[in-house]
């Protein structure tokens, strides 16, 4: 009897988003345990070394770090999302670490404490999306078939959709094929799924709070609504 899976989880996760999609993708069962960062459970300290979600759990046995999950549903589990080919497969790789350095400065813009920060952010976010621009095939990252580079850029996404609400950066302005591709993304039913449906609103919530620069935005565009 296969063993059970269970994923704990940060229900703001980007990291956690991309287990989640991985396991649909595959159709593989699991079970999902949320937890609260700021308030971390001690059964949760001892399978999380580094203190940091997701963490799957195989049985009993924890594996922790995005990636290193990820790779090992590509071991274990079929479909696989990976390129048969060694080469494209490192490159493709290479792109999930690109995605993970978007999200670093993506926390940088919404962590910024001034214009000028937040501004310097907004340009090195505009010209990493031009090179995924120059990359890009279609519909998918690499073609038609969807692959865990797909996965990692749904949750990137999902934070455009809320810098747009709150004003228009320009980060993706005159990126077609970003454009389209993020759309593909958005409508993907694993994507879809992976967060709930209450994540807009904890999103907000969660950059009003951080007393930056973006959250001053949030706060006039509130006084002016």
């Amino acid at each position: 009897m296969p063993e059970t899976l269970t994923l704990v989880s940060h229900r703001l996760c980007p990291y956690v988003q991309r287990a989640v999609i991985s396991l649909a993708e595959k159709d593989v069962p699991f079970r999902r345990i949320d937890i609260d960062l700021s308030n971390k459970p001690e059964w949760f300290l001892r399978v999380s070394p580094l203190g940091k979600t997701p963490v799957l759990l195989i049985g009993e046995t924890p594996i922790f770090e995005s990636a290193v999950i990820l790779e090992y549903l590509e071991d274990t589990r079929s479909p696989a999302l990976h390129p048969a080919d060694a080469l494209a497969r490192a490159e493709h790789r290479a792109w999930i670490e690109f995605g993970s350095a978007i999200l670093n400065d993506i926390a940088g813009l919404y962590s910024a404490p001034d214009e000028t920060t937040f501004s310097a952010k907004v340009v090195a976010l505009r010209d990493k999306f031009a090179r995924i621009e120059a990359r890009l095939k279609a519909p998918w990252f690499d073609g038609e078939s969807f692959t865990l580079v797909d996965a990692v850029f749904g949750p990137v996404f999902r934070y455009c959709d809320a810098f747009e609400r709150i004003g228009d950066f320009g980060i993706l302005a005159d990126l077609p094929k970003v454009a389209a591709w993020r759309a593909a993304l958005a409508a993907r039913p694993a994507i879809k799924a992976a967060v709930s449906p209450d994540y807009p609103a904890l999103l907000q919530n969660f950059l009003r709070a951080r007393g930056s620069h973006l959250s001053r935005l949030m706060e006039g565009k509130a006084l002016a609504a």
